[in-house]
């Protein structure tokens, strides 16, 4: 059991493998890594083994300090409005480009092919998902493709996956040339190292990787999580009208990487999904020779512990919009390609009210994923490293026990959640599931709509 400390349950985690597992060559001590604090900020940050290699008053000079190399990674167009607009200067050892043609990558479990197989609008429940033994198995080779929709072609659209595995990288590097990953760790921590620096992410913590941001996974031990993809743009606060200037997820609280570089030769990989596919190309360098960047385009994580939970205290269930952490807003005001939503441990104390989240039908696709814990309104089947999918209109919500034991409780204040971090990927676009997803995991559990069977017709007659 995991237990909570504190009023902003920061110490509470799940127990993590010890350091000093199995690793490579390039395993990584990044405890004591240093961040810079702020949502959206304009960075700037040099390695300090070499003073002085961030340009002044310029962008790319004629000839940059150190010998450098000076590059631009563009996130939005040159013309987006200043508001939105994001990009990052680079200075490194050597251009990106400099690497050998691409070749396909087979990755069969990658997919965006979404008529693949027939659409199923029933409920469904994964029970957790396998974390590969025996054969090495990395982060880009673990991932799997459960659902999604849209084409990374067009910009538009989302996916869902989940990654499970169990040895590092090595020396090959991933970036994503169709959209942003949010990555979600379930089991076993992540020691992420980005060309603007390097990130210890672990459960309970999330991290984004934008589009083309080349990046490298190292574990130590089984992992396991889920990763939000998003094509049409890159994720954002929600507004907070009349919550006010604070509360949700507060700016302050995001971590980016300050810069780190390594200059390495050796024979590296470099793996690009590109409109659904992967391919590899080699290069005779590490793509982790950034001395020195500044900008607005750069990877972050957070910490959800530091979530500050607004809730009803009064009566009735506000909606879990008020549970957003980022979201990936649509060109419909108020209506996101993707939200991620948390449902945190938190005070609840509304007088008269049926406190789990209610019976419910949606114009959205819910997809649950379980850190830790135990989920609230289904203590049961539903399981760290497992899943549910409510699709768009699919009827939803308590089981027959979890009605009945919060139908006739005494109530009065009491701390929910307690030792549990759930979490949705919640979509305004229909999501097909991958064959993967409904046959090949093996995971899909098919009693699932039994946990409503037992509700009984309560009606009587006054």
């Amino acid at each position: 059991m995991h237990s909570l400390c504190g009023s902003r349950g920061c110490d509470w985690r799940p127990k993590l493998p010890e350091e000093g597992g199995e690793g490579t060559k390039n395993s990584l001590a990044m405890d004591n890594l240093e961040y810079q604090s702020g949502f959206g900020n304009e960075f700037s940050s040099e390695d300090s083994r070499c003073p002085g290699s961030l340009p002044k008053g310029q962008n790319n000079p004629q000839a940059c300090k150190y010998g450098l190399y000076a590059e631009q990674l563009s996130g939005t167009a040159f013309t987006a409005p200043r508001e939105t607009n994001q990009r990052s200067w680079l200075y490194r050892l050597i251009p990106s480009a400099k690497h050998e043609p691409f070749q396909p990558y087979p990755q069969p479990f990658l997919t965006n092919r979404w008529g693949d197989q027939p659409p199923n609008p029933n409920q469904m429940r994964w029970k957790p998902f396998d974390i590969p033994s025996g054969s090495k198995v990395d982060w880009v080779d673990g991932l799997r493709t459960v659902a999604g929709a849209g084409d990374s072609k067009t910009r538009h659209g989302m996916a869902v996956h989940v990654y499970t595995c169990n040895c590092p990288m090595g020396d090959r590097a991933m970036y994503n040339a169709d959209g942003d990953f949010l990555i979600v760790p379930q089991q076993g921590s992540l020691k992420i190292t980005t060309e603007f620096g390097r990130m210890l992410v672990k459960p309970n913590e999330i991290c984004i990787i934008q589009q083309g941001i080349r990046f490298n996974v190292d574990v130590e031990g089984p992992s396991r999580g889920y990763v939000l993809e998003v094509y049409d743009d890159h994720f954002v606060l929600p507004n907070l009208g009349p919550i006010g200037a604070n509360g949700l997820a507060n700016p302050r609280d995001f971590l980016t990487p300050t810069a780190w570089f390594e200059d390495r030769r050796t024979s590296f990989n470099i793996i690009s999904k590109y409109q659904g596919y992967l391919f590899s190309a080699r290069q005779d360098h590490s793509p982790f020779d950034v001395v020195a960047w500044h900008g607005n385009y750069a990877p972050y994580k957070y910490d959800l512990a530091n979530f500050c939970v607004i809730n009803s205290v009064s009566f009735d269930h506000c909606d879990p919009s008020i549970f957003t952490v980022l979201t990936c807003p649509s060109s419909k005001p108020g209506t996101a390609i993707a939200d991620f939503v948390i449902f945190p441990p938190r005070w609840s104390v509304a007088e008269n009210t049926f406190r789990p989240p209610y019976y419910h039908r949606n114009c959205m696709s819910e997809f649950m994923g379980l850190i830790l814990g135990k989920y609230e309104a289904k203590e049961e089947g539903f399981c760290p490293g497992g899943a549910t999918l409510h699709s768009m209109m699919t009827p939803h919500g308590p089981d027959a026990k979890c009605f009945q034991d919060w139908t006739n409780m005494k109530l009065g204040p009491i701390k929910v959640a307690e030792g549990t971090q759930a979490f949705m990927f919640e979509t305004s676009l229909q999501l097909a599931v991958t064959k993967w997803g409904e046959e090949t995991c093996n995971k899909l559990d098919k009693e699932y709509y039994q946990c409503w069977q037992m509700i009984q017709n309560n009606f009587k007659m006054e």
